[in-house]
């Protein structure tokens, strides 16, 4: 299992990882944590919608979108609090 995703160049240590392959394109499941200090800094890469994708240890570099995206219902806004995010990726067509 991959234990980091590269967004942009910004590393991404997940906790779960799945990649699954559609007809030529590629599609990762990820899920990993977001604390209070995070929060900002993480929603605002994942505002962006399309990635260049890197998960290093499956040799994967691919430009991708989100195409699912949700999160625990927690409140990120207060101090000391972790999220977990899980975000689903697939390749854009070339």
């Amino acid at each position: 299992m991959a234990r980091v995703i590269k967004l942009d160049q910004t590393p991404i240590e997940v906790n779960e990882y799945e990649a699954f392959l559609e007809p030529g394109l590629t599609k990762i499941k990820v899920r990993f944590p977001v604390t209070s200090e995070q929060y900002h800094e993480i929603t605002t890469l994942l505002y962006r919608g399309n990635f260049r994708i890197e998960v290093p240890e499956a040799e994967l570099d691919f430009q991708g979108e989100i195409i699912q995206f949700y999160t625990t219902v927690t409140n990120l806004y207060e101090k000391d609090q972790v999220g977990v995010f899980t975000v689903t990726f697939r390749e854009v067509a070339k």
